[in-house]
């Protein structure tokens, strides 16, 4: 039993870690309390439930992330700089960034990244509605780069070998596949995801020009 004292912030660092392992369906509060060595009653002392847990560790993960935010910069700039700012903390916590996009947070780390976001893009002239599906397109498209990442998406974006085995791509049938196997079979995760994000800024800041914005 560890002599470290029991609390909250130890807790939670448990069940990050027990999710990076092995995933959010690991965690219950029996489980924590025999990694953590304690008595599973001893930590509703410190965390009511399995639920209230996980939007800690939500929480948790989103105070990590370190926004360079430039109040001066343009629009795009500053779209771009949030955008990396959470590909890193996701890609350091990949599993829990799943749990963070699946809770409603109501804290304030929980809620400052949106802030941030949202501000940003009515700061740009987009209206509430807009600014809206703007942010989660980008949340769709940063965890969609992350699951790749990842390999949980394996298509077209392997991750344990260089290149598509062109011996088994039939050329009469897939030619651009065919001709295409080396570009399909490697992928730069970094360079990927900068040039997704440019093609939405540049797309965002096309629809913000039509409307006179």
């Amino acid at each position: 039993m560890s002599a470290e004292p029991l609390s909250r912030p130890r807790i939670v660092a448990a069940a990050i870690d027990l999710i990076e392992r092995e995933g959010a369906d690991a965690v219950s509060m029996r489980r924590i309390a025999a990694d953590l060595g304690v008595g599973v009653m001893s930590l509703y002392n410190h965390v009511p439930n399995k639920a209230a847990l996980l939007d800690a560790v939500a929480e948790t993960v989103l105070s990590g992330i370190e926004f360079t935010d430039d109040p001066d910069a343009d629009w795009t700039d500053r779209v771009r700089m949030q955008a990396r700012a959470f590909r890193q903390i996701a890609h350091h916590y990949p599993r829990c960034t799943m749990v963070v996009v699946s809770r409603q947070l109501q804290s304030t780390a929980g809620l400052l990244p949106v802030e941030r976001a949202l501000a940003t893009l009515r700061s740009a002239g987009f209206d509430g509605e807009e600014a809206v599906r703007i942010l989660r397109m980008f949340i769709a498209y940063i965890v969609g780069s992350l699951l790749r990442e990842v390999g949980v998406t394996p298509t077209f974006a392997p991750v344990h070998h260089a290149e598509v085995d062109v011996a088994k791509v039939d050329p009469v049938l897939f030619p651009q596949t065919n001709a295409l196997a080396a570009e399909l079979g490697s992928c730069d995760h970094e360079s990927e995801f900068e040039f997704g994000v440019e093609l939405l800024v540049q797309a965002i800041a096309v629809r913000r020009e039509r409307r006179g914005g």
